[in-house]
């Protein structure tokens, strides 16, 4: 299964550079990485070449002005430029765990959306995290409960592989809530189908949301990928939310439609 991980960033080279050398450690190493770069300066492209230059695996940067947070947009691009039929998409500040692709792609099935979860790091240990004072994505159970006594972690539980959860991994097939595209796969065809993220989303918040209300409307069902595929989600300050309002109300208005396309998508990338 041709697989291509999807990376969003904004100037944020130092994360971002801790995140992908995350996808090197990765047990399967079977696929492409494309950077969705919201604007970001040439501090961010200079740690893209070297990476590039590192990489066991093809990296590409697609990349738009700076406008404000286009993150809908953004991820059009880059589904636009990926080559995987399933699409895997994190955020440039969440860590993958070194079997993060391979579980996505073992619980790929069609017909299903794959949703995962993260868990949040303290200031502190993302600090360790990117001047290299501590390792990425390898941790030992000991490292892990370390952190969480100290509460350099928030929750212990999406970081402990559990076989027990798999009979009900499809037992919520309509949940859209809390569903994020930091720790989110579906098949390229799919995102297709429903014309990819609706760009009249900008500024921070629930673009995620509005996708994953399309996609259930067309059929394609919600399977749970907790304590599958975490992401160590590194500290920042909290986003800008005053978009929030107007992104919530239109969030209402495709729920309550029978709309599944987005009305700016990826069919209307480059008119």
């Amino acid at each position: 299964m041709k697989t291509t991980v999807i990376v969003t960033t904004y100037n944020r080279p130092d994360a971002l550079a801790s995140v992908v050398q995350g996808f090197f450690l990765q047990e399967d190493l079977d696929f492409d990485l494309v950077i969705a770069d919201d604007g970001s300066d040439r501090h961010t492209w200079d740690v893209i070449s070297q990476l590039k230059l590192d990489a066991p695996f093809e990296i590409s940067h697609v990349w738009h002005e700076d406008l404000g947070f286009r993150a809908a947009a953004i991820r059009n691009k880059a589904i636009r430029a990926s080559r995987g039929e399933y699409l895997i998409f994190t955020d440039g500040d969440c860590i993958p765990r070194t079997s993060f692709v391979s579980n996505h792609k073992k619980l790929a099935e069609h017909g299903y959306f794959l949703a995962g979860n993260r868990v949040l790091l303290s200031r502190t240990l993302t600090q360790k995290i990117l001047t290299h004072d501590v390792g990425i994505g390898q941790w030992h159970s000991w490292t892990i409960l370390k952190y969480y006594f100290v509460r350099d972690i928030n929750r212990l539980m999406p970081l402990i592989s559990s076989t027990w959860l798999t009979p009900f991994r499809k037992s919520s097939p309509s949940r859209w809530e809390g569903v994020k595209t930091c720790n989110f796969s579906a098949w390229r065809s799919d995102l297709f189908k429903v014309n990819g993220f609706e760009e009249q989303y900008e500024g921070w918040g629930l673009e995620d949301s509005d996708l994953v209300v399309r996609l259930l409307k067309n059929g394609v069902k919600h399977k749970n990928a907790r304590q599958a595929t975490p992401t160590l989600h590194l500290w920042h300050t909290e986003n800008d939310r005053g978009s929030l309002e107007r992104n919530q109300e239109r969030l209402r208005a495709i729920m309550g439609s029978d709309r599944i396309k987005a009305n700016i998508g990826l069919e209307q990338i480059g008119l």
